[in-house]
């Protein structure tokens, strides 16, 4: 079991970060005696993969959207692979977009580094 503390230090995240998941009801710790908040690994896999959807500009609201249907059980699958397929389509889109930027400052580079050589 971990702490949030150590849960933010693993994940490279604040414990506000982990409060605010809490609170919008994308993760649920377990809470010991005190109250205080336990992490198992479990909580840590989940955890890496909304940090993967929420990096791959998977918007909030659509990650609690998932969140809520992984705990409205297996009769939610299709529901859930939909969502993930569509977040999938536009992750391809963003690496189009990435490439061709790339590409277009590749070509700016290697113009200047052009320019400097032929000034130089």
């Amino acid at each position: 079991m971990f702490t949030i503390g150590e849960v933010a230090e693993i994940m490279g995240k604040s414990t506000h970060t982990l409060r605010y998941y809490e609170k919008e009801n994308i993760i649920t710790p377990i809470r010991d005696d005190n109250g205080d908040r336990r992490y198992d690994d479990s909580h840590l896999k989940w955890l890496q993969f909304v940090i993967k959807l929420k990096e791959t500009q998977m918007p909030i609201a659509k990650i609690k959207d998932y969140a809520s249907l992984v705990l409205e059980g297996e009769h939610t699958t299709q529901e859930r692979l939909k969502l993930l397929e569509e977040h999938k389509d536009s992750i391809k889109k963003q690496i189009r977009t990435l490439q061709a930027a790339d590409e277009m400052l590749e070509y700016k580079i290697s113009a200047y580094k052009d320019y400097m050589r032929k000034q130089g």
